[in-house]
């Protein structure tokens, strides 16, 4: 009982962060499942630097623009 009541703040503090990257993990789970991906939604094997990425994440702006000036 005594080394309980040593480390409740680092139990604590472990718990905490424990909760966080759950949550973080499960959020990127669940996107992953809507079909959104990590990267800009180009290329899966690259990290948004290529070409194609660039355009693609050009694309998407440029869409979400026009939608929000219909708005």
């Amino acid at each position: 009982m005594l080394w309980l009541a040593e480390n409740l703040a680092t139990i604590l503090v472990s718990l905490v962060v424990l909760a966080i990257v759950t949550l973080v993990i499960a959020g990127m789970i669940r996107d992953k499942r809507k079909g959104k991906s990590v990267t800009c939604g180009g290329c899966p094997c690259c990290s948004g630097n290529c070409a194609h990425c660039k355009a693609v994440h050009a694309a998407k702006i440029a869409e979400a623009r026009r939608a929000r000036a219909k708005s």
